[in-house]
């Protein structure tokens, strides 16, 4: 379907933003602005667009041992440690974690990458080859696309502030063969990206891929039930996503990416007006 000749109604997007939603394969769309006599009238009491689930506090950790080099009785002691570090530390401490057997097959950790109090955060599943040699998250074709679609909204990995967004994964180390996480590796990896969210303190988190969701919001439910939602992770609004690899695969669903971020920029919106 060919996209309106008139856009107007968009005002948060530029030709050149529209030209990259182009790019992706993505419809522009949004509501035309509300008349003077339907923004008096009163609002419902839930939008279906933007319904709002708080989750419960994140699940406590499973009684059984993991398979790790890490004690389960060392685990306290050392997420509280983790807890109380500041940028460089925590950075530091990444860098030369051996808490599970990814340290043995990785090149570099992947710590994350962006302005350190942006509103948007980023979270993926895991490094891939290209950044476990880079030690960037999101790099490569998956990377490019997730630019354009930041861009898209006005924001991007070297922006501050409102126009910036911090980039991080679940597992700081590449699993080999990019197979997928163990759940005995992100239970290790959960305190350092505990940390990053404290530290950054944003005002938005878009979950991407299937253990990013997992990872943060402690469920089993597949991304297209818990999508169109907002959720929280530590009081910060959770916004559930297609990760880019999957939406290189399946080009089909990028139009429900680009309303996922719809729906985080709506959700900043929402939290600004009710200050």
């Amino acid at each position: 379907m060919s996209e309106p000749s008139d856009t107007s109604f968009v005002p948060q997007l530029d030709a050149r933003q529209r030209a990259m939603l182009a790019e992706m394969g993505v419809r522009v769309w949004a509501p035309k602005p509300r008349s003077a006599a339907v923004a008096a009238a009163p609002e419902p009491s839930v939008a279906a667009a933007s319904a709002v689930t708080r989750s419960a506090a994140p699940a406590a950790r499973p009684s059984a041992p993991p398979a790790t080099e890490t004690p389960l009785a060392l685990r306290p002691a050392r997420d509280a440690g983790v807890q109380s570090m500041d940028w460089a530390t925590l950075r530091e401490t990444v860098a030369g974690c051996e808490a599970c057997g990814l340290c043995k097959s990785r090149k570099n950790t992947v710590f994350g990458v962006g302005h350190e109090q942006a509103d948007w955060m980023i979270v993926g599943e895991a490094p891939g080859e290209n950044e476990d040699l880079r030690g960037e998250p999101f790099v490569g074709a998956a990377g490019q696309l997730l630019d354009n679609m930041l861009h898209a909204v006005g924001r991007s990995r070297t922006g501050q502030g409102a126009q910036g967004a911090y980039i991080a994964n679940v597992l700081k180390c590449r699993p080999p063969a990019n197979r997928n996480p163990h759940p005995e590796e992100v239970m290790q990896c959960e305190p350092y990206l505990a940390r990053q969210v404290a530290l950054i303190q944003p005002r938005v988190i878009v979950a991407m891929g299937r253990f990013a969701v997992q990872s943060l919001l402690k469920t089993t439910e597949p991304i297209g039930r818990l999508r169109g939602r907002v959720h929280r992770y530590e009081g910060v609004p959770v916004i559930v996503s297609y990760h880019p690899a999957y939406l290189l695969r399946t080009p089909a669903d990028k139009g429900k990416a680009w309303a996922d971020l719809c729906l985080a920029m709506q959700t900043l919106e929402d939290a600004a007006s009710a200050t």
